[in-house]
């Protein structure tokens, strides 16, 4: 069996553990579905606000830059609008600090260097907090962790033991894609068995089609796959287990405590679990 690995998280990670991994589409900013209803900031006292001293790359706005298609995290609805845990989670926090949250659809890499190169306030795709993006990005306390798993074909002889040897299908520039392409000594298999897409439904489809053996993603987004596509299954298991948190500029740090601040404000008043419970059910 693989040993699985453990990504370190900066801050202090929440007691709540939701599961989930990123994909990809589009390029638009549209302003997101009000979160559930929250206490408004306090107006009387303007220099207790939360957003005071705050810069933004648009007044009035709090741009998210993510992945729109990373469920439950980020989906597109039919009418071209933008649903999710991540979505509804920014735009409470983006209420608490008296803005407007608007939310840019792009590649993940894309809205990993919009966060980065300040384009966007933050980035929300499932991002898990590694070393190389720590060291060009700030980053929140964790919020959720993911566990990333394996989709196969059912009948099919891909195991957690026999990886290395089989094509494996990622989205591109997730952490899944650097833990499967590193070096065996590093606990990967190697860049010549896998693949990466742009999206991870471009990598099940290509599943489904034969030109990989697996898919690696992550646990909450693969259970929507694989309910969407007679044939699949998930591997018993955890392939990976890590931490996702909110990414911003380095050196943001005004708008990272105010981050911290409202996303422990919305876990103390029920505000996230109501949120998380809507998209994800336990059985």
């Amino acid at each position: 069996m693989k040993q699985f690995k453990k990504i370190a998280v900066l801050g202090l990670a929440l007691a709540m553990s939701v599961s989930l991994l990123a994909a990809c589409s589009g390029g638009s900013g549209t302003a997101a579905t009000p979160a559930p209803e929250t206490a408004a900031p306090e107006t009387t006292a303007p220099e207790t606000t939360p957003a005071d001293g705050l810069v933004t790359v648009e007044a009035g706005k709090l741009h998210m830059s993510t992945n729109a298609a990373f469920p439950p995290y980020e989906m597109v609805k039919d009418d071209g609008t933008f649903e999710g845990i991540d979505v509804e989670v920014a735009a409470a926090i983006a209420e608490k600090l008296g803005l407007e949250l608007v939310v840019d659809d792009m590649g993940f890499d894309a809205a990993l260097l919009a966060a980065q190169n300040g384009q966007s306030d933050i980035v929300m795709a499932g991002v898990t907090v590694t070393e190389e993006r720590a060291a060009v990005m700030e980053f929140s306390d964790s919020y959720a962790t993911g566990v990333q798993v394996v989709i196969v074909k059912e009948g099919s002889d891909v195991t957690m033991d026999n990886l290395g040897e089989k094509m494996i299908g990622c989205q591109k520039a997730t952490t899944g894609y650097i833990y499967a392409s590193d070096t065996p000594e590093k606990g990967g298999y190697g860049e010549d068995h896998v693949i990466a897409y742009e999206t991870g439904a471009l990598a099940v489809e290509a599943l489904k089609n034969g030109q990989v053996d697996c898919v690696i993603i992550d646990n909450e987004p693969a259970k929507a796959y694989v309910a969407a596509n007679e044939g699949l299954t998930i591997l018993d298991g955890e392939w990976v287990t890590e931490d996702y948190a909110i990414g911003m500029k380095k050196g943001n740090t005004a708008l990272l405590e105010a981050v911290n601040n409202a996303m422990a404000e919305l876990k103390a008043d029920g505000t996230f679990q109501t949120i998380v419970d809507k998209y994800i059910t336990t059985k």
